[in-house]
């Protein structure tokens, strides 16, 4: 009898197949062998590549969202908050495969290559939305100050996973470091 997968299923090996081999070594093959089922099983599911990997990065978005929410307790004025919240949390190890398939999907977004140039737009434009949900005032400073927010954490994040995490802790502290602002 052939096991049957859910697609559920199928995004979960297809997420630590990403997290070992990265977003461009993700094929069908390769999931269908890991899955010991059919490629064309695993295109009923994801009819093109760019499925499998948009529903890959959104899984992704989805599991760092679930981390953090249990941070923001509370609003918070701005993004030196939200970053001084966010950054103990996302600066764990545990948490470095998933930004490291993230900016795999940024850098191959700046090449212009498709479907990470609209998925890490997505990305991007849902993580401002998402965090100006836990900051006070009007709209506009709530998105100013997410997206501030999301530029300081994606920059840590980057020299966190290229040049360790006590560069990026050492930049945090400074960053973050209200007494050293003029």
């Amino acid at each position: 009898m052939v096991k049957r997968h859910s697609r559920e299923e199928m995004l979960s090996v297809a997420l630590d197949a990403a997290l070992e081999g990265g977003l461009s070594r993700l094929t069908f093959g390769r999931l269908a062998a890991r899955l010991k089922i059919s490629d064309r099983t695993v295109v009923y599911y994801f009819p093109t590549k760019d499925d499998l990997v948009t529903s890959v990065l959104s899984v992704v978005g989805d599991r760092l969202q679930t981390v953090l929410a249990a941070a923001f307790s509370t609003p918070m004025r701005d993004h030196r908050a939200l970053v001084a919240t966010a950054w103990p949390v996302v600066a764990q190890p545990e948490y470095d495969p998933l930004f490291g398939l993230y900016f795999e999907a940024i850098g191959q977004a700046t090449a212009g290559l498709e479907p990470y140039r609209s998925v890490a737009s997505h990305l991007v434009e849902g993580w401002i939305e998402w965090l100006g949900g836990f900051v006070v005032g009007d709209a506009h400073h709530r998105r100013t100050e997410a997206a501030a927010a999301v530029a300081m954490l994606d920059g840590l994040l980057l020299m966190r996973l290229l040049g360790g995490s006590d560069l990026a802790d050492t930049a945090s502290t400074s960053l973050l470091d209200h007494r050293r602002i003029r």
